[in-house]
């Protein structure tokens, strides 16, 4: 059995109105407008919302991959959120030759990942390239002070600023900004003059 951590989110071990656990659920809510074809779960954790993709968008897709970096959390995955459309991998996020053992994707998913990856290049890099071209990328991380500065949680590298954030996607040909707070999830407005401390981009790659 897993354990919960600050970080990790495993429902069954975590009340109904956990607010970190509703606000994971609320983004994977979010991408299931947008999820089709064949889905990649960039950092899958415990596996929970690679299963929702697959089961509410049974019709839409094709496959839905989850990788993450920890054994333990992938046989975990397995177990306990099986679907026919679902494969499990244990794979590392920076590892330069994903693309080539996992191919391209029509859509990719990764949610609060960034914050927790030194080689952000790389990390990067790989969604680009695994995304097909008119594919489909759906990224989040917290705001913060900015790259290389230290924040309040152990867990992360650091927390990019708004405008750090929003300069990671200019390969792509159509992106749109959302900001969340709570489970609410709303356009990224530049002349907003509340605190949204969560980003997220949606984003096309040219074709």
């Amino acid at each position: 059995m897993l354990q919960f951590t600050g970080e990790r989110v495993i429902p069954e071990l975590m009340k109904p109105m956990n607010k970190l656990l509703l606000e994971h659920v609320a983004r994977y809510q979010f991408s299931l407008e947008y999820a089709q074809g064949r889905v990649l779960d960039f950092a899958c954790g415990a596996g929970y919302g690679t299963y929702m993709i697959a089961k509410e968008n049974k019709k839409e897709i094709t496959e839905a991959i989850g990788i993450d970096i920890d054994q333990e959390t992938i046989h975990y995955a397995r177990g306990k959120y099986y679907h026919p459309l679902v494969q499990y991998l244990q794979e590392n996020t920076v590892d330069p030759e994903l693309p080539e053992k996992l191919g391209q994707f029509d859509t990719i998913v990764s949610f609060e990942t960034l914050e927790h990856v030194k080689e952000e290049d790389i990390f990067m890099s790989n969604i680009y390239d695994m995304l097909k071209p008119g594919g489909t990328l759906i990224l989040s991380t917290p705001f913060g002070e900015g790259r290389g500065i230290k924040c309040g949680s152990p867990f992360h590298v650091h927390q990019l600023t708004e405008e750090e954030f929003k300069d990671l996607f200019h390969k792509y040909e159509d992106v749109t900004f959302y900001g969340q707070k709570g489970v609410l999830i709303e356009p990224l407005e530049d002349n907003r003059t509340d605190h949204l401390p969560i980003g997220i981009a949606l984003c096309k790659k040219k074709k």
